[in-house]
């Protein structure tokens, strides 16, 4: 399963958005309103759970500077990466687009896809709040 956040555009560089999204701190500011958990459990990992979903716990699993970040589920029970593609517009601005792919059986994905394509909306839609 493949799903796609639609291109946040901020007036932040690309270097500045790569520094703050390999903080994984920084994802607490991305979360939706409806987080009840968010908790760093390491240098480059953290858990999260919204309202009426499981935790899941990311993990920076890849990163190159300044353009490309990403996160990888913790747990082999659902595989799947998410990645934030950092595209600088100027010195002072960037789009940052958020991919999420994930191995699912038909059953699983009809089910997460809804909450998930708004969970990737709602983070891209923060972006600025970095």
């Amino acid at each position: 399963m493949n799903l796609e956040s639609p291109k946040a555009s901020v007036q932040k560089s690309a270097q500045y958005m790569f520094d703050q999204l390999t903080d994984v701190k920084n994802f607490e500011k991305l979360m939706p309103d409806n987080i009840a958990k968010f908790e760093v459990t390491g240098e480059d990992s953290f858990i999260f759970g919204l309202k009426g979903m499981p935790e899941i716990k990311l993990k920076m699993k890849d990163k190159t500077a300044p353009t490309k970040v990403v996160l990888g589920a913790a747990s082999d029970k659902l595989p799947f990466t998410l990645t934030g593609n950092i595209t600088p517009t100027s010195d002072d601005s960037s789009d940052v687009q958020l991919h999420f792919e994930g191995e699912f059986n038909a059953m699983m994905a009809m089910m997460v896809k809804g909450p998930i394509s708004k969970f990737i909306e709602t983070l891209a839609s923060n972006m600025h709040k970095l």
